[in-house]
């Protein structure tokens, strides 16, 4: 046999020229259009064949199922996915897979790239001097797009022709010549070629170059590329590994879908097979069966014809998939972290604008709703419970004049300061680590200012929560009557913020927020009638007057703020958030 360790590594290096090409490509192409394919697939809606159609569109234009799929995985991880959504978008990117096959075969074997690929580097090359980023990006693409095909040149030329090595197809013979096994052996070789270079596309590459030199039969290379599907899960899979249930739950209906697919491909595999031929015979080929010529073109047509028919025979059972999904991988909820550690906010988070946007929107409202909100009626001497309860505000007031022994300092320190350090950190991060749109880049300053605000309310609880207990329990009628008014407009505000964050009518909870912002605003820093005559007829000291004086202004502050988060938070502004259910 004439082929030794150094055609060897000419082969090897060939296949990475060719994976350099297809990276240095798909880069490019993230860049140009990456931005709004993701902006596409946040905002997608739950009907399963525009997910279906998302899924190609973006697989055909970043010419990489790998990169889709691991964008659905990051999705569905923030809970901006839900897993019906997923599979569908998966069963799409099947089908803009099979783009890249026709683009090999078309143009690595019917027409020869290989005289223009290296003026194309060039010409490329001229294009990355440009000062405009979308032209230096149009010029990486060019020169991966001609590096690819160069490598494709390589590669045919390192892979060694069976006329020459004749002893080749001895070997092969083993093999091939076993029936059905010899298709599930080379089905077995698909899926473990894929799984080892971790692209589907350079396995249809050597599948295509091997079929073009005979070494294997149509029959076979189909078989391959039903392993190439199975293996081209596994880089989904392993991403999920680390990610919560609901990204490992897209990862494993991949799986599923392409299996089943592989499945019933294989029980009517050989009436299949003629089907190909004869639908290629048709479009002016020549037989598979009896050209080798013939058979890259046959191949792409299987993966295509494949795709297609298992996408929308599946599409139809996307919802018992996503049920036998959610059988297999349950709810599993993360171990709860310490009380000043973050819950949403990760590295893996930060893998692209949208998923950094929704985990930052999470970690506040976590923090809004679980350390602030809690803290701000605490120091009203109110329990969450009875706030949430339809019981009257005024009743509750009435009766919850216990001193809950609020240390806000404390409490600030152990379950806000660190969070909000790290939101702050990560929302810098966001800003500075991509090209936010506006609207992004305007939310993410929402954020920042929601955040804000929180410490801001702290300060003035700070202030207030000692004057509460002093003079709640006083035994003066008038100084209690009026921090009981504190008390009642803040539990108010307190309850309609909870019903606008968690009924379906928010627009009516809404509008009465924005009521009670305008009427605090306008008692800021406004004189009052009823201390000033309280102080003037005795009936309070000047020091319950002080008191009084600072802490209705701070109160007011408080509302305003109040409102302001739940309306930064939770009030549907940006259309990027609009369609998630997950609020």
């Amino acid at each position: 046999m004439n082929y030794g360790f150094t055609e060897l590594l000419q082969l090897f290096g060939s296949l990475g020229l060719f994976l350099f090409g297809m990276m240095v490509m798909s880069d490019a192409l993230m860049k140009l259009a990456g931005n709004r394919m993701r902006r596409i697939l946040a905002t997608m809606t739950s009907n399963r064949f525009f997910g279906i159609l998302t899924g190609f569109t973006i697989t055909s234009v970043i010419q990489s199922s790998s990169a889709t799929t691991l964008m659905v995985v990051s999705f569905s991880n923030a809970s901006l996915l839900t897993l019906t959504e997923s599979i569908s978008v998966i069963m799409g990117a099947n089908i803009g897979t099979t783009i890249t096959a026709w683009l090999i075969t078309i143009l690595g074997f019917k027409v020869s790239m290989s005289a223009i690929a290296l003026p194309l580097v060039g010409f490329g090359f001229a294009f990355t001097f440009a000062k405009k980023e979308q032209l230096k990006n149009w010029g990486t693409f060019i020169i991966g797009f001609a590096v690819l095909f160069i490598g494709l040149q390589f590669l045919k030329e390192a892979v060694p022709n069976v006329n020459d090595n004749p002893e080749m197809l001895e070997f092969l013979k083993r093999y091939t010549d076993l029936g059905f096994w010899s298709v599930l052996i080379f089905l077995f070789i698909g899926t473990l070629l894929t799984v080892i270079i971790q692209s589907s596309s350079a396995t249809m590459a050597l599948t295509l170059i091997m079929t073009a030199q005979g070494w294997i039969p149509f029959e076979l290379a189909a078989a391959m590329v039903l392993g190439e599907n199975i293996g081209t899960t596994i880089t989904a899979n392993i991403a999920a590994i680390v990610a919560n249930y609901h990204a490992k739950r897209t990862a494993r209906a991949h799986l599923m879908f392409n299996l089943i697919g592989v499945f019933w491909v294989l029980v009517l595999f050989y009436p299949f097979l003629k089907m190909v031929s004869w639908i290629a015979q048709e479009t002016g080929s020549e037989s598979p069966y009896i050209s080798a010529a013939a058979i890259p073109v046959a191949i792409s047509l299987f993966h295509t014809i494949f795709n297609i028919c298992n996408t929308f025979l599946l599409v139809w059972f996307v919802k018992p998939i996503a049920r036998l999904v959610e059988r297999i991988v349950p709810v599993k909820l993360l171990p709860e972290k310490e009380i000043d550690e973050p819950k949403f906010l990760s590295k893996d988070t930060l893998k692209y604008p949208e998923t950094a946007i929704i985990s930052l929107e999470k970690e506040s409202k976590y923090l809004f709703k679980k350390a602030v909100y809690e803290i701000v009626a605490h120091s009203m001497n109110i329990h969450r419970a009875d706030i949430k309860s339809d019981e009257k505000i005024k009743e509750i007031v009435k009766r919850s004049t216990r001193d809950m022994g609020i240390d806000v300092e404390e409490l600030y320190h152990t379950k806000v300061k660190k969070i909000y350090g790290e939101i702050l950190r990560y929302a810098s991060l966001a800003q500075t680590n991509f090209k936010l749109t506006q609207k992004q880049n305007d939310h993410v300053s929402e954020i920042r200012l929601a955040n804000r605000k929180m410490v801001e309310i702290l300060r003035n609880m700070k202030e207030i929560a000692p004057n509460i207990s002093k003079y709640s329990e006083s035994g003066n009628e008038h100084v209690q009557k009026e921090y009981y008014k504190f008390r009642k407009k803040i539990a108010k505000v307190l309850r309609v913020i909870y019903r606008f964050r968690t009924k379906k009518d928010k627009e009516i909870y809404h509008a009465k927020l924005m009521t009670l912002r305008d009427a605090a605003k306008g008692e800021i820093h406004s004189a009052s009638d009823s201390i000033e005559r309280l102080i003037r007829e005795g009936l309070i000291t000047v020091d319950m007057g002080s008191s009084l004086v600072n802490d209705r202004d701070n109160v007011n502050d408080t509302i305003k703020k109040l409102i302001t988060i739940a309306d930064l938070l939770y009030g549907e502004r940006d259309p990027l958030f609009e369609n998630n259910k997950k609020n």
